[in-house]
């Protein structure tokens, strides 16, 4: 499945930023967890709340415009913690995967769809799930680690109907209207996917 999209805020919603820059994340426990760098935006709009969200493999974390390097190192640990707690939570590993797809096909496809392997893998950067119809086997990107239930049961309906129909014609389509959240998970990961093209901002300090 191509790429078409990352879990909610740990705080507040996101504020206007007023300067934004990147840190790497140090910490490789963190950077498992789902990103590989840290934007502070930093606005003059935020006083007192700090917040920070997974947007595709960044963590974007949220600061008043006046807090200290100090405030802010400590801060960004902060989030990045509980994000990676919040994440932890929503992982569901192999054998659970394999489970949820089993009664997917049930409710969707009447147990027509029967893949003999489902798991994680880490491979995948420009898809979200693959299939095999021919082995029967179903991947889905480590990405999609986190995100909303709903969109991992998507990606997982999608490479359950490649089992039934190969390609992307009309009949696949048709199956795909049995679920019925496709257009909004097909939202979110296009979504994603726009974030990750947007132009980093240079390193900036207030307004």
């Amino acid at each position: 499945m191509p790429a078409d999209p990352s879990p909610g805020p740990a705080g507040e919603p996101a504020a206007p930023a007023a300067g934004t820059h990147r840190r790497s994340s140090a910490d490789p426990a963190r950077r498992a967890s789902a990103t590989s760098a840290v934007e502070v935006r930093r606005s003059a709009r935020r006083s007192r709340t700090v917040s920070a969200y997974r947007e595709g493999d960044r963590t974007i974390v949220l600061i008043p415009a006046r807090m200290s390097e100090a405030e802010e190192q400590r801060w960004v640990n902060v989030m990045l913690d509980k994000l990676a707690a919040q994440e932890k939570k929503r992982i569901i590993g192999d054998t659970e995967l394999a489970e949820r797809a089993e009664r997917l096909s049930a409710q969707y496809f009447q147990g027509r769809a029967r893949p003999v392997s489902v798991r994680w893998v880490t491979n995948q950067n420009t898809r979200w799930g693959s299939c095999t119809p021919a082995e029967g086997s179903i991947r889905l990107s480590h990405r999609l680690q986190g995100m909303p239930e709903y969109v991992v049961d998507y990606v997982l309906v999608h490479e359950l109907a490649h089992l039934l129909v190969p390609g992307h014609g009309p009949r696949f389509w048709r199956l795909l209207d049995a679920y019925p959240r496709t257009e909004r998970a097909r939202g979110y990961l296009e979504g994603v996917v726009a974030a990750d093209r947007l132009p980093h901002l240079p390193a900036a300090r207030g307004e």
